[in-house]
């Protein structure tokens, strides 16, 4: 107990210390108006998609390319930092018996091997959550202040991580206590059991989260602003989505950054964009957004993420089941874990997780940016707003990277790089070139027919 209490006043003494390097740099704004058409992506007879792509692109002030860069790059070591020290914490709670003495602990306090499960839970997430504290700071809070993302003083960020806590403890006590329950009653075979509580648990969390989690950390209210959600209704109307509703998010009291999406299943399925976009994009804009965003609803990306993750999480607990025996076997005596179904095996699983899920980065990444290159297209094509599109396109370059290499985006983007989005775009207006009025170089275009 006393080495706990040493650690955790040693994380407060280096948030402490971190809070003077987290001064906020204010985002890098374009130094001309981009929602003004440049001169090259103008409609005429002599349009080159590519000339339009390149004029939108110099709209970025190197200054911010530079900072987005960094930014975005920086993210790749991360993904290898957080990977080696989950990997490093894990190795820890078991070879340490952290583990096992946690799973002693609760069974001295109680008989019933459910309840045992969720006493070790609890104490697991505490210490993990402990023991990872200075790495979260640093990338959650530190890091997003430094690069002008973030709005909240540590107060309030400490408040959404508490409440990120809990939840997280509420969630994960359910899944816990029902998949170790399995493991113990179906022994030969409670990877196929486990794979298929795992996909049930996650359909309902997607059906719950819109509704029941996402409130608890922001204010999610409709938007009554006809001059907004009029043209975006006519378009989800246009496309057989059967609302009447568009949701707003209080997104700026965590970030600056612009976004939307959908989320939900069934009854619960919402359309939602934060204030930032509603108070930064020009109405071309934010119908381009809300437009990809209905694409997700129209091409069933939620159905389809599901079977998606079903396939995965299959494949993930036949490796668990192979791997837990193997590891068990070499290790178990050392780390007093001799059984699949004790609760102090859920480092090692996390472990064999992580190493997975580490590896399968490049795959999980090309399934969503597949999916999101089609709800640009359908985007493109209900919206018709394709300069709309590469404004939005350009606000996202505030934090991700405009133009990567082609094996650069394949391992690490979820979603089509900036410069791609922008290039769909304009080709998409070379071909559509009827649609919209030739006015003047300094003016937008916009579609003639709606």
């Amino acid at each position: 107990m006393q080495r706990r209490t040493r650690g955790l006043l040693l994380f407060a003494v280096l948030a402490a210390v971190s809070l003077g390097l987290a001064h906020a740099q204010p985002a890098i704004q374009p130094t001309v108006d981009i929602t003004q058409v440049p001169p090259a992506a103008q409609p005429s007879d002599h349009f080159d998609p590519d000339a339009a792509t390149e004029a939108y692109m110099a709209m970025i002030p190197p200054a911010a390319k530079a900072r987005s860069d960094a930014y975005f790059e920086g993210g790749y070591w991360l993904i290898l930092w957080d990977f080696l020290y989950a990997s490093a914490m894990m190795l820890l709670l078991l070879n340490l018996r952290w583990s096992a003495k946690m799973r002693d602990l609760a069974a001295r306090i109680t008989r019933f091997r459910w309840l045992q499960t969720l006493l070790y839970w609890v104490q697991y997430l505490v210490l993990t959550t402990l023991l990872g504290f200075p790495l979260e700071f640093y990338e959650a809070y530190v890091r997003e202040h430094k690069y002008g993302l973030a709005t909240q003083t540590f107060g309030p960020w400490m408040g959404d991580e508490l409440k990120a806590f809990l939840v997280t403890l509420v969630l994960g006590a359910v899944a816990v206590v029902i998949l170790f329950a399995i493991v113990r009653r179906l022994p030969r075979t409670w990877w196929i059991w486990g794979a298929a509580a795992t996909l049930v648990l996650t359909i309902l969390s997607v059906a719950v989260a819109p509704v029941y989690i996402v409130p608890i950390f922001n204010k999610v209210q409709r938007l009554n602003d006809p001059k907004v959600t009029a043209p975006i209704l006519r378009m989800a109307h246009a496309n057989g989505i059967s609302t009447n509703d568009v949701y707003e998010i209080d997104a700026s009291r965590q970030t600056t950054r612009m976004s939307a999406n959908v989320s939900g299943f069934g009854s619960t399925m919402r359309i939602t964009l934060n204030d930032n976009l509603l108070r930064r994009g020009s109405p071309e804009e934010i119908q381009a957004v809300m437009g990809h965003e209905m694409g997700h609803y129209v091409l069933n990306h939620i159905p389809k993420d599901i079977l998606f993750i079903a396939i995965v999480d299959v494949l993930s607990f036949v490796y668990l089941f192979f791997g837990l025996q193997w590891a068990l076997r070499r290790w178990g005596d050392r780390w007093r874990i001799h059984d699949v179904g004790d609760p102090a095996v859920l480092p090692l699983v996390m472990l064999l997780g992580g190493i997975l899920f580490f590896v399968l980065t490049p795959v999980m990444n090309t399934q969503t940016r597949v999916e999101e290159k089609e709800a640009d297209m359908f985007g493109l094509n209900a919206s018709r707003q394709p300069d709309g599109f590469a404004q939005a396109a350009i606000h996202l370059g505030e934090y991700r990277k405009m133009r990567p290499g082609k094996l650069e985006e394949f391992i690490f983007f979820d979603h089509p790089s900036g410069y791609n989005r922008i290039h769909s775009a304009m080709l998409w207006k070379s071909e559509n070139l009827e649609l919209f009025e030739k006015k003047d170089c300094g003016s937008t275009a916009s579609p003639s027919t709606q």
